[in-house]
């Protein structure tokens, strides 16, 4: 997918948004990607999957990984895309986990999927966690990076389309300093 058709998919479904946010990783931004209008229409998130597999179609890989709950519908699409079989980790008491019988066995190729990267915090955690099993990551992937200047992960990465946006620390936000009221949206449970 073109990045220019990306972003008026990202625009039209309404999830790019503009104001005053707290983002999982505890920042504040200027910006937010609302990735369930993406997620919650069929069309939209098969259109995005398809292009993420394509990215990395040609690759070994043997699982899709993704953490609950954005990556749970990414990790299937793009599985989906790729036959392959699709798990998702979640947060137990601040901690990524596998539950419900999820496994990663030792040597398998794994690809990880995240919806939205601004810090990539939850990326390392699933890195962390593929780690245990003495599998093989072969590729990182996103929906959407917001990193202005990129993250290396160690491992090749990928996404979809790069929206650098402004982030700051609570007690650096210019927006908090001029009042303006800030809305938490969707949070992944991160402490």
């Amino acid at each position: 997918m073109q990045k220019d058709k990306l972003l008026k998919l990202l625009r039209t479904t309404g999830a790019i948004m503009d104001g005053h946010f707290l983002l999982t990783s505890g920042l504040h931004s200027n910006l937010y990607i609302e990735k369930f209008r993406i997620l919650e229409n069929p069309i939209a998130l098969n259109k995005v999957c398809k292009n993420m597999a394509e990215i990395v179609n040609k690759k070994n890989i043997d699982l899709v990984i993704g953490a609950a709950i954005g990556g749970i519908l990414i990790s299937g699409g793009v599985g989906r895309h790729l036959n392959l079989n699709h798990i998702f980790s979640e947060r137990v008491d601040g901690k990524m986990e596998l539950r419900r019988g999820f496994e990663i066995h030792e040597d398998q190729n794994i690809l990880i999927v995240e919806d939205i990267i601004t810090t990539g915090g939850s990326v390392v955690e699933l890195i962390e966690l593929v780690k245990k099993s003495s599998s093989n990551i072969i590729h990182i992937l996103s929906l959407v990076d917001r990193s202005k200047d990129g993250i290396n992960f160690g491992f090749p990465f990928s996404s979809l389309i790069n929206i650098p946006s402004e982030s700051w620390k609570k007690e650096e936000c210019p927006l908090c300093q001029k009042g303006i009221a800030i809305s938490k949206r969707g949070r992944s449970g991160k402490a």
